[in-house]
């Protein structure tokens, strides 16, 4: 590892400005740390055919996730499960216009 150590004992890449978007030449559709599929498609069930449950069930384990992908994983891991929420998030949006608000989560305007 080349980059230096931080205060919390962590290792720098060096560059803390970049997201791991910015970082991750995966995102621009280019592939070099082999995240896809051996047909060349990126991981994981097309959310359009995953059931209600199965996609509920899928979030629920990225979300679970989360905090320890962020913090402990490769750069290329955390890239691809940006990825995936994002896939699996905006299909949940996409069946769920309409979804309930929970007053009690608006600001004052």
């Amino acid at each position: 590892m080349t980059g230096s150590v931080r205060e919390d004992g962590f290792a720098s890449s060096g560059n803390t400005e970049m997201s791991p978007e910015q970082r991750m030449p995966e995102w621009g559709g280019d592939d070099p740390a082999g995240t896809a599929g051996l047909d060349g498609d990126l991981p994981g069930v097309d959310p359009t055919e995953l059931t209600d449950e199965d996609l509920i069930r899928e979030m629920h384990s990225l979300h679970r996730t989360r905090l320890d992908t962020l913090r402990h994983a490769a750069d290329s891991a955390l890239a691809n499960h940006l990825r995936r929420t994002a896939e699996l998030e905006t299909e949940y949006l996409a069946r769920h216009p309409g979804r309930e608000v929970d007053p009690s989560r608006l600001r004052d305007a």
